[in-house]
């Protein structure tokens, strides 16, 4: 299996209503690991700050237009490797808050490339206390766990994740 390595960024999107938004997603190559939340995100380009990363990956992903202003700094940092179309992946990731003034608009995806339309077949805008309390399947996988901490401004370095 080919090993992947990357820098990547993933955004805690945390609407007016305290709602964040998270993908319905699996993976078709692996059914066996079913279905999770994850977080909206990926690779950051040669030349590309986190910043500008979020703002394209949004775009792309969503068609939720943000500014770089809009991007908090870095605070929780992790290192986490999983199986993914045929590849080996060990991401490392920052996660950032970006904060919408509105309520969780329409999630577009026209931009998004093939494989992305294969493994995001939902969203939500899923409130912070449900995510909390929530016993769902998540990337990444203590997302219930930290994200109250995150929202309360803490840095987090969380160890390394085999996710699968």
């Amino acid at each position: 299996m080919d090993v992947i390595e990357r820098n990547v960024v993933r955004a805690v999107v945390l609407d007016q209503h305290d709602c964040v938004l998270l993908f319905h997603t699996r993976d078709p190559h692996y059914p066996e690991l079913g279905t999770w939340w994850e977080l909206p995100g990926g690779g950051i380009e040669p030349g590309e700050t986190y910043r500008e990363a979020v703002v394209r990956e949004l775009a792309e992903e969503t068609g939720i237009r943000i500014t770089a202003e809009q991007v908090g700094t870095p605070s929780w940092r992790r290192r986490a490797t999983f199986r993914y179309r045929g590849h080996r992946r060990i991401n490392n990731e920052v996660v950032v808050l970006v904060r919408l003034p509105t309520a969780g608009p329409e999630v577009v995806g026209d931009s998004r490339v093939e494989f992305e339309d294969e493994d995001y077949f939902d969203h939500r805008w899923y409130p912070v206390a449900e995510v909390l309390a929530s016993t769902e399947q998540f990337y990444p996988r203590q997302l219930p766990g930290l994200l109250g901490p995150f929202l309360a401004g803490e840095e987090i370095d969380e160890p390394y994740e085999e996710w699968s």
